[in-house]
């Protein structure tokens, strides 16, 4: 839409400063000749704009002149209330900073999109941790997002499942992510690029060393592939059952209808899938693998033992 590209072309000028036709006709991806129009629209605005000729020519705003104009849709005002959390902004000490980027910002929308704004604080609330137990302690959160800040290494003392069950080890911290409520650290260390869990860190130690993060590392894909990869290791085998209808419904398989539907899903082990497969009840019936099967059916005699006495 015009309106869209002139608010567009202004905010470029405002933010870059003298900027040619060519250049403003790429960003945009209009004509050199789509650019001119927009100008000549600005000025008539009432727009303090002007182009100088010549080969360091350009158009400019004049000095001084800032636009009232965010270049925000309502849908993008409304985003940028949902997007950040005020629980994570807390946690890593930039709660006070949240609550007056917010006065900033919605200081700075037009009237309407203000509105939107507040609606969106009064009827959404993101809540990120899962249900069923305490959000972790992370008592060294916001030293590690320091670290992360400053590009300075750390030392850490670390908890984990397999023996020997605490490490020590020096890392450079790459950056943090909140999943599920749950904060883990990007690291590089002896073995590489590691994720750990920050409530899990037993101490924490700030080392003078500063580090720089490697060419072409983002953090936003290693996360995807960690997550990926974790699936994968995580689903190692498979089981052919039979499903009723709300059985398949409840285990995310196409019912085949009009009666029971045999699908292969995959399990992450016999144990695990004996625990997610008796919550079915009746809705499931376990054919492969044998042992699965005969698991299931030790444990549902089990019960029928136990409830008949």
């Amino acid at each position: 839409m015009r309106a869209s590209r002139l608010v567009t072309l202004l905010l470029l000028l405002q933010n870059r400063g003298r900027m040619t036709a060519r250049q403003l006709a790429d960003e945009l991806e209009v004509s050199v000749r789509t650019v001119y129009r927009d100008v000549e629209a600005l000025g008539a605005a009432g727009i303090p704009l002007y182009g100088d000729a010549g080969h360091a020519g350009g158009y400019r705003l004049v000095d001084g002149f800032r636009t009232r104009l965010t270049g925000l849709t309502a849908d993008e005002a409304q985003a940028a209330f949902l997007a950040a959390l005020p629980g994570a902004a807390a946690e890593l000490g930039l709660g006070e900073a949240l609550a007056t980027a917010r006065l900033k910002l919605r200081a700075a929308l037009p009237a309407e999109l203000r509105e939107h704004a507040g609606r969106i604080q009064e009827r959404f609330l993101l809540d990120a941790p899962g249900w069923y137990g305490e959000a972790d302690r992370t008592p060294h959160l916001t030293a590690v997002a320091g670290a992360v800040w400053a590009r300075r290494a750390v030392v850490l003392r670390y908890r984990r499942w397999r023996a020997p069950e605490e490490i020590e080890r020096r890392v450079e911290p790459y950056g943090l992510v909140l999943k599920a409520g749950r904060w883990y650290l990007v690291a590089s260390g002896p073995s590489g690029i590691r994720t750990y869990r920050v409530d899990q860190i037993v101490q924490l130690g700030l080392l003078e060393d500063e580090f720089d993060v490697p060419d072409g590392f983002d953090l936003v894909a290693y996360w995807k592939g960690y997550l990926a990869d974790f699936r994968a290791r995580l689903h190692t085998g498979e089981a052919l059952v039979r499903l009723t209808e709300e059985g398949a419904r409840r285990l995310g398989v196409t019912p085949a209808g009009g009666g029971w539907t045999r699908a292969r899903v995959p399990i992450e082990s016999i144990d695990h899938a004996l625990g997610e497969f008796l919550r079915l009840g009746t809705d499931i019936e376990v054919i492969e693998p044998a042992e699965l099967r005969a698991r299931m059916a030790e444990t549902v005699r089990s019960l029928a033992n136990r409830y008949d006495s």
